[in-house]
């Protein structure tokens, strides 16, 4: 039981780095899974992620450091990356509910050859890169994150780890250390190759989910606040602040995803609720078109099973099944003559008129006097001719009882959100996330403009003529003294 979780999601980034230069940033880009419009609109897939979703999320893992992680979900987006000397390219989901770097190997004996996604998969193999190698059982890396030697460890045998998800799925495989290649900010909106040695995860075999082909990638890139997680190493090794933010565009395509501090725009706080798995935050009531909904006051309450989750990787917003009751009374409470009919569990009517106009604004407040402002257009999206509810009842979803508030894609869109794990703070505000923010390297006081759509000719040459991709920009903002 000791060594499964030894094996469990271990991950460090080593120290020496290849970086020429005295700052840098790196920059991945990142895809929306579902590219076109029709895929946006098809409520099954919308649900069917989100079940999936949910059965890893929703059941907690723990860590042998850090204490407790998240195991991850199909992500939303994904970032391509270059793993190797010479590089290939790997597609790796990105979440803020993953702890663990980690890519299909060679060897994997259930491993997917194909995706729906309109991806090309590539299988990570060791003996063709001239930087990879096998981290040791005997090594620093096992035994410092072990506490201590590992039984019945021998010379040559690998580092390996093993994550069973609450849905079923499962990924089991090796650590390796070896170059991942990015591109690096050289300034506003240029950027230049660069690379950095990384230990990460080679998945030798994956279960449920993770081994289907519909929504297949290569692996998982995950932003996950657990001292195991990729951002927490960077932060360990003096690399980066542990500060990280994205801007999810719904309206023309685009976004950012950015590491490092945001110096504009400027925005609210409210704090992390400490000791939590989650990034987890104190919500203190729900107005509707100006109303103060009179919920149970236990409702907002945080701990086992409760609270309220921010989380990129789900697609729609689930709440707790008196305050979706409440909600759904007050936004139609001036339309009783709606016609609603039920597709795929959502709820759904025909309506000619402007819905901005015609339905109120839902107001999430927070600890600290932090809002986040949900339109009509945000929580009442198209399929086809008809308009249909995005707030779930999240206590119809859930299978362990748990009561709890879900804040997904459906109210992150459009708004820049910044994790502030250094000071233990979220922040949000509404913005256009097709345009730019600037973000600042600590250590060289430098700020740089971050785009949504291109960094330098490069970037922009790469991009799709398709107006309908969802395109997103990771930015690594290094620190070396």
């Amino acid at each position: 039981m000791a060594f499964k979780l030894f094996l469990l999601l271990c991950l460090v980034f080593l120290s020496n780095y290849a970086i020429p230069r005295a700052f840098g940033i790196g920059v991945f880009e990142v895809k929306h899974k579902f590219l076109s419009q029709a895929q946006r609109r098809n409520i099954h897939l919308l649900r069917a992620h989100d079940v999936r979703r949910h059965g890893r999320l929703l059941s907690a893992v723990d860590l042998p450091i850090g204490g407790n992680g998240l195991p991850s979900g199909t992500g939303l987006y994904f970032a391509q990356i270059g793993i190797g000397t010479p590089p290939k390219n790997y597609y790796v989901q990105v979440d803020t509910g993953s702890d663990l770097l980690w890519v299909n190997c060679i060897s994997c004996s259930r491993c997917p050859k194909k995706s729906d996604l309109g991806v090309e998969l590539t299988l990570y193999d060791l003996r063709s890169s001239q930087s990879g190698t096998m981290v040791s059982c005997e090594g620093s890396f096992c035994s410092s994150n072990y506490g201590g030697d590992l039984p019945g460890c021998t010379a040559n045998l690998p580092c390996q780890y093993s994550v069973l998800y609450g849905d079923g799925s499962s990924t089991t495989g090796y650590f390796v250390t070896d170059v991942v290649q990015y591109n690096q900010v050289a300034g506003d909106s240029l950027t230049r190759a660069s690379n950095a040695s990384v230990t990460f995860g080679c998945g030798a075999q994956q279960g449920g989910d993770l081994g289907s082909s519909s929504e297949a990638l290569d692996g998982i890139l995950g932003f996950g606040q657990s001292n195991s997680s990729l951002l927490s190493q960077l932060a360990s090794a003096g690399k980066v602040k542990k500060v990280f933010s994205h801007c999810l565009d719904t309206v023309q395509g685009g976004g950012i995803w950015a590491i490092g501090d945001v110096v504009q725009p400027k925005m609210k706080t409210t704090s992390l609720v400490p000791d939590q798995q989650h990034y987890n935050i104190n919500l203190k009531g729900i107005k509707v078109g100006g109303s103060l909904l009179q919920l149970p006051t236990d409702i907002f309450e945080t701990g086992d099973k409760k609270g309220t989750i921010v989380d990129s990787g789900t697609t729609l917003t689930y709440l707790p099944e008196a305050a979706y009751k409440a909600v759904w009374e007050k936004v139609f409470q001036n339309h009783s003559d709606l016609s609603f009919h039920t597709v795929q569990e959502f709820s759904c009517f025909q309506y000619t008129g402007n819905i901005d106009d015609g339905f109120p604004e839902v107001v999430f407040s927070f600890e600290n006097s932090l809002t986040l402002q949900v339109y009509p257009h945000d929580y009442l999206f198209q399929n086809e001719n008809d308009y249909c509810f995005g707030f779930q009842n999240g206590g119809l979803q859930s299978k362990d009882g748990r009561d709890m508030f879900l804040l997904g894609d459906l109210v992150l869109s459009n708004k820049l959100v910044v994790y502030d794990l250094e000071n233990q703070v979220i922040g949000w505000t509404n913005y256009n996330c097709s345009s730019s923010i600037k973000v600042q390297d600590d250590k060289t006081g430098r700020v740089y403009i971050v785009d949504s759509h291109y960094i330098g000719s490069a970037w922009r040459s790469e991009l799709p003529s398709c107006a309908l991709l969802l395109s997103l920009i990771i930015v690594f903002m290094f620190m070396f003294s």
